[in-house]
């Protein structure tokens, strides 16, 4: 098997994001956080954004539906830059050698809100560094759904076979294997090393 093509997730992979960041400072209760986040602004919720819905669509809705949690709705996507964390430096490196490494094309595939992304470009240098990027909220659909896998390949003429995706979210690796991807589920740079070495790339 000849490895062409890199493709990486980035949140979670290549930059931590974690609203716990804001709400720590809203909730003097770990507990109540955990609920909060599990049941109100829910991660079902904010794929919704990451596929195109927009931040003060969803806001109105949520606020509509949960109007004694406003405040802490409405901090979810007005303090939504806080929650962004820092670089995975462990995975930039393996980034950085992918991007050096002149039989390797490089491409990401993200879940990502249209609105919040230009955020993220700024303050990540190495987000310049993809041959391209195919960002869910601004194709309108997001993983694990089959199409958003099918734009990559169609766009930017990848063969799956031949290309290794790298994903935190097992549900996104799952279908990207059906798709006929190779697959590493992200749990740490060292071992994100240790299965490219599997196939056969040195890094």
């Amino acid at each position: 098997m000849k490895i062409t093509t890199i493709l990486f997730d980035l949140g979670g992979v290549l930059i931590d994001w974690n609203p716990r960041y804001v709400f720590r400072h809203y909730f003097d209760d770990a507990e109540k956080m955990e609920w909060f986040l599990e049941k109100i602004c829910d991660s079902d919720w904010n794929e919704e954004q990451d596929a195109g819905r927009s931040l003060a669509e969803a806001t109105r809705l949520k606020i509509a539906e949960f109007p004694e949690w406003e405040t802490e709705i409405r901090a979810f996507y007005g303090r939504w830059e806080e929650m962004l964390g820092e670089a995975i430096e462990g995975t930039v490196d393996i980034l950085t050698s992918v991007r050096d490494n002149p039989s390797l094309r490089l491409y990401a595939l993200t879940n990502w809100s249209a609105e919040t992304f230009p955020v993220a470009q700024k303050r990540f240098e190495f987000l310049q560094w993809f041959e391209g990027i195919v960002m869910s909220g601004e194709e309108k659909t997001r993983k694990p759904f089959a199409d958003i896998y099918q734009i990559v390949i169609d766009r930017y003429d990848v063969n799956p076979s031949e290309t290794v995706f790298i994903d935190d979210n097992l549900r996104n690796c799952q279908a990207a294997e059906a798709m006929g991807f190779n697959v590493i589920h992200f749990t740490s740079p060292e071992d994100t090393i240790e299965k490219l070495e599997g196939f056969k790339l040195s890094l």
